[in-house]
């Protein structure tokens, strides 16, 4: 099982870089308005949910150690609200000004929450 967190955890990795990755690209873009949802940006934010909960599950199933269920919440919350946000806005040629770098700034959110909450 520690084999499977460990793969799960550099995967949780990936997702993140392609999702922070995604929008650092465009920091030019957020003057003008021209930001958009890059696939990368998706891939990256369901590449996230989706480890986050496996690794949730495994971590509870084998009995790793004790999971913060409030943490697991809060940050489930966000990645939930980067995934809607950026899917209902991910085919427009122009989305809202506020959509990239909100993303961006939930991501970063999520890291912080990650690394300081214990």
């Amino acid at each position: 099982m520690e084999i499977l967190k460990n793969v799960l955890v550099v995967l949780h990795f990936v997702g993140l870089a392609s999702l922070l990755g995604g929008v650092l690209v465009q920091i030019r873009s957020f003057k003008t308005g021209r930001a958009v949802v890059l696939p990368a940006i998706m891939h990256g934010a369901w590449t996230q949910l989706v480890t986050g909960i496996a690794l949730v599950g495994v971590i509870e199933m084998a009995d790793l150690h004790e999971s913060n269920n409030a943490k697991v919440a809060v940050k489930l919350v966000v990645v939930v609200v980067i995934v809607v946000v950026g899917f209902l806005n991910r085919k427009k040629d122009r989305p809202a000004a506020w959509v990239v770098p909100a993303i961006g700034a939930l991501a970063l959110v999520n890291t912080v929450i990650a690394v300081f909450w214990r």
